[in-house]
Order: C-alpha cells, then structure tokens, then sequence
C-alpha cells in the first residue's frame, strides 16, 4: 500500500512539473511600435467583464497616438438591440516594458489615483500586427483582437491554446457570434 501510495505521489508530482514545463511566461511582449499597434481592433474573443455584459456584436478598440505620448483608446460595441455604446480612455506606456501600458476610463480629474489605471499587456503580438492578444498580470481579463472583424478558426485555437498556457482561464472566453471563420 505504501508502495503505491509513494509511486502515485511521484507520477502526480511528475505530472506537475511536466506541466510546468509546458506552461508560456505571462509577461508583455519584449517589443511594441505604437504606431503600427495604433489604429483600429476587432475583437474576436474575450473574457467576460462587467463593463462588456451589455456588448453583443461588432466589438472594437480604436488606439489613437497623442503628441503628449499618451493613446487615445476608444471602445465600441452593439448592444443586443443593435445600438452602438461607446467609451472613451487613455493609455500612457509603461517606462522601460514596451509592451506593457496601463489604461484608464475614468474622468481626467480623476487619473492621479493609482486605481483608476489598470494594467494592459500585450502578451502576444503578430509579426505583421495583423492580431494581438492582451492581458495582464491576475490572469482575470483576456482579449484576443485582430484588424479584421474575423479569424481563421485554427489560428484562433492555436492562440487559445498558448493563453491556457499562460494561466488564463479560455474555457470561459466569450466568442461573439460571426468571428472565426
């Protein structure tokens, strides 16, 4: 009994370091142009978030430079009956994690708080800036973006895989309907 008690605890430990090995860094690409990442997103997976549970269809983000080396960040979607809901924030980069910016939505007056910013990393980017995929650091949100309104549905399960990979939970990614291909 022991014996097995033993090896069952060495297949279940080597199990998990197996796992372990397999597991992807959470961390931001090494490397963004904000020009190129500039311009409009469309979102073609997400985890559920409060300020989305309304979004229906068309989901966008729209990364706008600014001269004061801030991003305008502009999010839309429709709503079930169709209308279009909109909400603008800001962006500022992260010094020396070029992949790393933290966003805000709150008023202006309100940006000196620590807590009305939120991390945003890129945590993977497309060589082409043709799709990108953001998270941040507690694994609780997770947006899979492209510059067209769908993608293939394999590169889309190769991109799920890798973000399970890195700890997030993709059984609960909200796909709407009409992108993947």
């Amino acid at each position: 009994m022991r014996r097995e008690l033993v090896l069952a605890s060495i297949l279940v430990l080597a199990a998990g370091i197996a796992r372990a090995q397999a597991t992807l860094p959470n961390t931001p690409v090494p490397s963004l142009d904000l020009q190129r990442y500039a311009g409009e997103w469309h979102e073609i997976a997400h985890l559920p978030m409060f300020f989305q549970r309304n979004c229906a269809a068309n989901i966008t983000a729209d990364y706008t430079l600014r001269p004061d080396a801030t991003i305008g960040v502009r999010n839309a979607c429709d709503d079930t009956n169709g209308r279009r809901m909109v909400s603008d924030g800001t962006a500022r980069p992260v010094a020396g994690q070029p992949g790393s910016l933290q966003v805000r939505f709150a008023p202006d007056w309100l940006a000196w708080l620590p807590l009305a910013w939120a991390d945003y990393w890129v945590v993977e980017l497309d060589p082409g800036y043709q799709w990108a995929v953001v998270g941040g650091p507690g694994r609780d949100y997770l947006w899979i973006l492209s510059r067209s309104p769908t993608m293939d549905r394999a590169r889309f399960d190769a991109i799920r895989t890798r973000a399970a990979q890195r700890g997030y939970p993709v059984e609960k990614l909200v796909v709407p309907p009409d992108t993947l291909e």
